[in-house]
């Protein structure tokens, strides 16, 4: 039987090929942090427990070393990591807390552009969360850093913004209220000086706090090195 003449040849078409996906890369697998911060709270209760205190710099190789059965590289990394940037580790190194070695001795001082820092990102996480300014606050925790540093205005800027230097306006700010109790200070014991008054007599005189007369005029030598509150003058 033959085709009709009408009947098209048959095409034997190939298939088209289906473009593959690109692939997306693997990204590697997060370590698990939380039992690695269980162990270190185990060995470790004087720095990881109930109170967190600043850790000596360096001490993620002395773990490593000391510890090589229980930690492994990324885990101790990202579990310390995770511990020094928590609220509670922070605050402490804010206090001014010395730098602990894994036996529990104080070895260092925490330097103060890490002090610093510790207080701004406190703050910035506090101000996140609250509908208060907290920026009389976070200068007055400046200030009394700056005053316990020992460095001299200049220093304690140049070191400041190094590290953070996005935040001269707070720095300004701080440094303008340091002027401004500076200078109520040196005004009291001006007038202190032309009184003729005892602390005390001095102090109900003005309606003043004795102790913090008292305390002032302790501290007489140093005033322009450190400067106290004022706000109970």
């Amino acid at each position: 039987m033959t085709c009709p003449p009408f009947a098209a040849p048959v095409q034997h078409l190939e298939p088209t090929p289906v473009p593959e996906r690109a692939s997306r890369p693997v990204r590697p697998k997060a370590p698990e942090v939380q039992p690695v911060l269980e162990k270190l709270f185990e060995l470790y209760p004087h720095l990881f427990g109930a109170e967190f205190l600043p850790l000596k710099l360096g001490i993620f190789q002395e773990l490593m070393a000391r510890h090589p059965e229980h930690f492994e590289r990324a885990g101790l990394k990202a579990a310390l990591g995770l511990h020094t940037r928590s609220a509670r580790y922070l605050q402490s190194v804010a206090a001014g807390k010395q730098r602990h070695d894994l036996d529990g001795a104080a070895v260092e001082d925490v330097s103060p552009e890490h002090v610093y820092l510790a207080l701004l990102e406190l703050y910035r996480r506090k101000q996140g969360r609250s509908r208060e300014d907290l920026r009389p606050k976070v200068r007055a925790q400046v200030l009394a850093a700056f005053a316990g540093s020992g460095l001299t205005r200049q220093e304690y800027a140049t070191r400041a913004l190094v590290v953070a230097p996005d935040t001269g306006a707070l720095l300004d700010d701080a440094f303008a209220e340091y002027d401004q109790t500076l200078a109520k200070q040196e005004a009291l014991l001006r007038a202190f000086d032309s009184s003729g008054k005892t602390a005390a007599e001095f102090a109900d005189m003005y309606g003043l706090d004795a102790q913090a007369v008292s305390a002032l005029l302790g501290r007489r030598p140093s005033v322009a090195a450190a400067p106290a509150d004022a706000t109970s003058l």
